[in-house]
């Protein structure tokens, strides 16, 4: 019997990450319609929506949220050590970490 209830667990499992790739791709879908339609308010809900879908997804792929923002800052170091053009022209990585430190 409990064989029964992993496999649920799993298949339960499953359908979430898939459902929260659906949602995913259909956010990022959002976001370059409304970077059409020029308005603020939808590029931050779906903004939003994507940050908070990322979450979700890692935590069922068993990916800890520490684990997760951990791995941002590295992206972010990294991008900064190597002269990424975001971080060149306008310091935007550099603003990101220090948003970052501030929250921590």
């Amino acid at each position: 019997m409990p064989d029964f209830h992993k496999d649920m667990d799993i298949t339960k499992n499953i359908r979430m990450i898939e459902w929260l790739k659906a949602e995913l791709l259909d956010n990022v879908s959002g976001l370059f319609r409304g970077f059409l339609k020029g308005t603020e308010s939808v590029l931050l809900d779906h903004l939003a929506n994507i940050v908070v879908l990322t979450y979700m997804l890692a935590r069922r792929c068993g990916i800890d949220f520490h684990e997760l923002e951990r791995s941002v800052v590295e992206k972010v170091d990294h991008g900064i050590e190597t002269g990424h053009q975001s971080e060149t022209w306008y310091g935007d990585l550099s603003g990101l970490k220090e948003h970052i430190k501030r929250r921590r």
